[in-house]
């Protein structure tokens, strides 16, 4: 049964007409006193609930309402509607632990969406472990420790979802690869897989390369060209490095996935899309949303089930495993290295602060070298380069008085003195990728 908790008997008619059709048991509630009762006698399954009940403005009203249905009913779904300059209540709401919210007037088809998602999704959280009792595609992932097993876990139960999903994790942690295992094991596993790295679009071209554009929209567009969003259609965009998203980019990109429609450059015409959003990131979003450097709403959006992968260092016992399926791609065909029992004791040591991609460029140093017999730790020891010390100010200028950019441009103008401009590891030791290194060189003009 679905609870549509409004004080507006239109919205209310609306609502119940469409969702009998499509086969739901409804009950309605126009007082929050009526809506609490159903709550608390018939146990719906998910709850419509307008934030500015009781015609409040403020949107205390619904904030109150909501806080007492969790309190009765914590695994209860609800989806919150709202007015779209009212979508600061709306983030309150998820995190006052709504589901999902809506925007008015509302898509049906949208709205019916985020309902069976919802729903699906409750499901499959109270049917228990789903990794040793399903049929689970985990792709090119390799481990075994409890850590990966975990993450794995969270995956199975939400694939099959549309709901969206915000990976997050270090750099080299595998997040590209856990967005392939959640399109695999998804119902949209036939459609396209559209791999996005916002940190390599730069603002200039970002409504061309995600919505496209017409032919004569501008200088250089000598044919139509479809965008990321039309080719992912009836799949799945991965937006990969979300954290570096231009903030004037960031409300173009909220409101595709709000609404799922769009507008190519140069054409005047709405087009839909059907989409799966699954988002990675190594930023602390959080700490940037409180700086005012990432959209709030955005956030909200785009991490309804957020995914953190541990770092190599915490699933030590994965490195064996790795190590080997590391060899055996390098082989090809042919015999796998030996390697001996030393030196894997020696791999599973070592800090990798670049995690799982760093193990791989050691490996595949290593075994380039070559040698005579087995690969002992002296081999692989020779070839590891140890992390140098954390990049911090020369005491030769002080910060004080300085901007945030001015601080970014000495930093990294730091690090490429550090690594004699070796851009691979001047991107690893400042934490951000090689494209972001790219555009932030660019913008201060460093070579």
């Amino acid at each position: 049964m679905i609870l549509i908790a409004d004080d507006d008997k239109t919205v209310l008619l609306s609502l119940k007409l469409m969702l009998t059709r499509k086969g739901y048991e409804v009950m309605t509630a126009t007082s929050r006193e009526e809506a609490m009762c159903i709550v608390r006698e018939r146990e719906p399954r998910l709850i419509l609930m307008d934030m500015n009940y009781s015609l409040s403005t403020s949107g205390d009203e619904g904030l109150i309402l909501l806080r007492q249905v969790k309190l009765f009913r914590p695994d209860t779904p609800v989806i919150l509607m709202t007015a779209w300059g009212s979508i600061p209540l709306a983030v309150k709401g998820i995190q006052a632990g709504a589901f999902d919210f809506v925007t008015k007037p509302w898509d049906n088809d949208t709205l019916l969406g985020r309902i069976a998602t919802a729903l699906e999704l409750t499901e499959k959280e109270s049917d228990g472990d789903v990794i040793g009792g399903k049929n689970f595609d985990r792709g090119r992932i390799i481990g075994k420790s409890p850590a990966l097993m975990k993450v794995l876990d969270t995956v199975a139960r939400v694939a099959a979802t549309d709901a969206s999903i915000l990976i997050m994790g270090e750099n080299g942690t595998g997040k590209e690869l856990i967005a392939e295992a959640v399109h695999a094991n998804s119902r949209r596993a036939n459609g396209p897989f559209i791999k996005v790295n916002l940190g390599g679009i730069s603002q200039s071209l970002f409504e061309s390369e995600m919505f496209g554009h017409k032919k004569g929209a501008f200088t250089g567009a000598v044919s139509d060209r479809k965008g990321r969003f039309e080719l992912a259609d009836k799949g799945t965009i991965f937006l990969d490095e979300i954290g570096d998203l231009d903030p004037s980019c960031q409300v173009k990109l909220l409101r595709v996935l709000q609404e799922q429609t769009f507008e190519p450059l140069g054409d005047s015409r709405t087009r839909r899309t059907d989409i799966r959003v699954v988002c990675a990131t190594n930023a602390d979003l959080p700490t940037m949303v409180g700086d005012g450097r990432f959209r709030e709403d955005l956030y909200y959006r785009i991490n309804l089930i957020t995914v953190t992968l541990p770092p190599l260092r915490e699933r030590r016992e994965d490195i064996p495993l790795l190590v080997r399926h590391f060899a055996s791609q390098h082989s090809g065909n042919g015999p796998a290295p030996e390697i001996t029992d030393d030196a894997m004791r020696y791999l599973s040591t070592l800090p990798y602060p670049g995690n799982i991609r760093e193990l791989k460029n050691l490996v595949e140093r290593t075994l380039l070298v070559g040698s005579e017999g087995a690969f002992t730790a002296e081999h692989f020891a020779a070839q590891y380069h140890a992390p140098a010390q954390p990049l911090g100010n020369t005491g030769s200028e002080p910060l004080k008085g300085l901007t945030l950019e001015e601080v970014e441009r000495k930093a990294i103008e730091e690090a490429l003195r550090q690594y004699d401009g070796n851009l691979s590891r001047v991107a690893l030791a400042l934490g951000i990728t090689r494209q972001s290194l790219y555009r932030r060189m660019e913008k201060y003009g460093l070579s």
